[in-house]
């Protein structure tokens, strides 16, 4: 085996090795829920259905399909095995860190005349590179996080798209690039990577930085204007802005696409609520976190110590103004010290601008989420530092003439430092409690950290500690609504119903629209029996977010509560409008269509469409599904087919680890052999329900 094949294998067993505690992590109540665990289009696997939906929906505020495909996929052949769904995660960043080695191992060793040593001298620089990207603690985030599967996934992509350009540009004998097949495949790389993250709307910047180092595309060179050769021979000589011009205009398809995914991504953001309006965060302070952000992961980057998964605002706006101020000088000054080097050290200003350029997307400019900054967005823009490091120190051990033994043992001890910092924040991952817990000892005034560790606690049962970290969380943060909310929600869990009508009514002082507000109060009044009271709350509710799929539903429950059966039905059709793939309420209406005694309140056909879409989202293996499915064909007179799905039914309520009304399933299944519909009362059911109006919402705060 030659070495670069050896060291490839060394490295992606390393990487394998060092993420092995995540087999043994737990999902997190931060996304994972959105991505995963309470997404039921997700959980029911890959089907056609799921495909369609991937592609025409927005998830946790984007658009990324291939992200939600893959975690169909796992749920397809895991479920909701956490432990393999998370070491798929450590097979993709070990994949990553394979393709870095050989991407940068083909660019340097293809051009040693770019101020670079023979090329064997670019083995060990680039090893190097990879390591640290393997094996950095910041790096940690990206990898054991479920929802950051579309870091790794997208960066996998992004890696085969430059591997692809790298062979395109260094192999292929074309007139132009544009007639190579590699730079068509790149493209396709291209687009798969956008469709996993559009963070990843900064490639063809990279390309051109790779273009000047180490490809050296930038040099003076001949080209013929009217056929594009890049020979040497051919006539004419570019300027640097021709030439900049050129390598611009050959990558056409790449910023056509990157524009599209931008507005795709504003859209898709703005759409779901997901950006901070200019009054929750204005442009000032915006471009303050930007600035000081850049240095904060450089710092993070050198010093890799508390590191945490939300790092909350600033909230020293003055002090905030003079770091950033000395920041962008600090920016400016190395940038600067980067274009005046760049014939000696053209590394320098690759690596430098790669750092920069790729963080715009996610600096805060367009701020997402209540974060300050995240480690997660440091996977990929950090490579550039990885190669001013590696390449530099090579630099100094050619100009210095040092020896190898002494570079050798300093890149172990560093690698061996990030090795055991990056297994030391791999257990604050092992589930919500100890991730927030983390957070909260290494950041201050954390009031996300102190939200999400009270649900986690909730959870658990730990109502007296949830509490505690909720009302911490309102003391950061005592304007905040969805705080009141989670309080509210759990003194109604604690039967403390007094004390959670009071913290509704605070959040709705503070944001009289806050329409989650007023369907939690609902939810109480109708617990109460109060179900006049529980109406009122619900339209109110439907005044201010008529998107709500929840709240149609809700309102069509109470009209049922209340004997009102037959004005159910255009209550129904909107949920199904809103919310189409969500079975359970698909599962419940159809129910109510197929079975209600009320003649005006029955609609067969709409049942069966329901039923029949409910039980191809679960696959076909839910008992009670299939139960409503077998009501529904027999309201419309269909009752073989009644029959063979009551039977199906009952088979799969027999077995131990599912549970069925097995006995009423049987009733039924007599009444279908005698041609009878099933019919039943929901008045009374519901009457008799207090969770007819579902459990109060919980509002997880998004990670984005």
């Amino acid at each position: 085996m030659s070495r670069p094949r050896l060291i490839a294998l060394l490295l992606a067993l390393g990487t394998l090795l060092v993420y092995l505690p995540v087999t043994r992590h737990q999902f997190v109540n931060y996304d994972d829920g959105g991505y995963v665990t309470e997404n039921p289009t997700v959980k029911a696997g890959l089907t056609w259905h799921g495909v369609k939906w991937a592609f025409t929906t927005w998830v946790v505020g984007n658009w990324h399909p291939v992200t939600m495909l893959s975690h169909m996929l796992d749920c397809q052949l895991f479920g909701l095995n956490s432990g393999l769904q998370h070491y798929e995660n450590a097979l993709f960043h070990a994949a990553n860190t394979v393709l870095l080695f050989w991407l940068l191992l083909r660019l340097t060793q293809r051009h040693p005349e770019n101020n670079l040593a023979p090329p064997s001298n670019t083995l060990w620089p680039s090893a190097f590179v990879a390591a640290l990207f393997a094996w950095h603690p910041l790096h940690v985030e990206s990898v054991a996080w479920i929802a950051e599967r579309k870091d790794v996934l997208s960066t996998f992509f992004e890696l085969l798209a430059l591997m692809c350009y790298a062979r395109c540009v260094t192999s292929d004998r074309q007139s132009s690039i544009l007639h190579s097949s590699s730079y068509w495949l790149a493209l396709f790389f291209f687009v798969l990577g956008l469709m996993s993250k559009p963070m990843l709307v900064t490639m063809p910047f990279v390309m051109l930085l790779l273009d000047f180092w180490p490809l050296g595309r930038f040099k003076a060179s001949r080209a013929c204007p009217s056929t594009g050769n890049s020979s040497t021979e051919s006539m004419g000589e570019n300027s640097p802005v021709q030439t900049l011009l050129r390598l611009t205009l050959e990558k056409w398809p790449f910023f056509l696409l990157t524009i599209i995914f931008c507005v795709i991504t504003f859209w898709s953001q703005h759409g779901t609520g997901a950006v901070n309006s200019a009054t929750d965060f204005p442009l000032g302070s915006r471009i303050e976190n930007s600035l000081i952000s850049y240095g904060r992961y450089l710092l993070k980057t050198i010093w890799p110590v508390n590191l945490a998964v939300i790092y909350p605002l600033f909230k020293l706006h003055g002090v905030m103004t003079l770091l950033a101020v000395a920041m962008a000088i600090a920016l400016l000054a190395v940038s600067w010290l980067a274009w005046k080097a760049r014939t000696r050290f053209p590394w320098l200003l690759t690596g430098w601008f790669w750092y920069l350029g790729t963080l715009v997307p996610v600096i805060g400019l367009v701020h997402v989420g209540g974060a300050s900054m995240a480690d997660r967005y440091s996977y990929f823009p950090l490579v550039g530092i990885f190669i001013i490091i590696a390449f530099g120190a090579r630099n100094l051990m050619t100009r210095w003439q040092i020896g190898a033994a002494v570079p050798a043992t300093v890149a172990t001890l560093v690698l061996v430092a990030c090795i055991t910092l990056t297994e030391r924040q791999l257990t604050y991952w092992q589930n919500s409690v100890t991730l927030f817990e983390h957070a909260i000892a290494v950041t201050q005034d954390n009031d996300i950290a102190h939200s999400n560790l009270g649900l986690a606690l909730e959870k658990e049962g730990d109502q007296r500690d949830a509490l505690a970290q909720f009302k911490e969380a309102l003391r950061i943060s005592p304007n905040s609504d969805a705080m009141h909310n989670n309080i509210a929600d759990l003194y109604y869990d604690m039967g403390r119903t007094n004390e959670a009508l009071e913290e509704y009514n605070k959040a709705l002082q503070l944001d009289p629209r806050a329409a989650f507000a007023w369907i939690n109060i609902g939810n109480v009044d109708a617990a109460l029996g109060h179900l006049p009271d529980a109406m009122t709350n619900y339209n109110q509710a439907a005044r201010f977010d008529s998107s709500d799929a929840e709240i149609p539903f809700l309102i069509g429950k109470t009209l049922l509560a209340e004997g009102r059966d037959g004005d159910v039905i255009p209550y129904f059709q909107k949920v199904w409008r809103l919310d189409p793939d969500n079975f359970q309420t698909l599962t419940y209406m159809a129910r109510v269509l197929a079975s209600d005694e009320n003649p005006k309140a029955r609609n067969g056909l709409v049942a069966l469409a329901m039923a029949a879409k409910a039980n191809d989202l679960t696959g076909g293996i839910q008992p009670a599904i299939l139960d409503t499915l077998a009501m529904a064909y027999a309201q419309i007179g269909q009752f073989d087919e009644a029959q063979i799905a009551e039977k199906d039914a009952i088979k799969l309520a027999a077995a131990p680890e599912l549970k069925g009304d097995l006995p009423g399933m049987n009733e039924r299944l007599k009444l279908y052999e005698t041609h009878q519909p099933f019919l039943q009362s929901f008045a009374e059911l519901s009457a008799s329900d207090h969770s007819l109006n579902s459990a109060p919402m919980l509002l997880v705060m998004p990670g984005n």
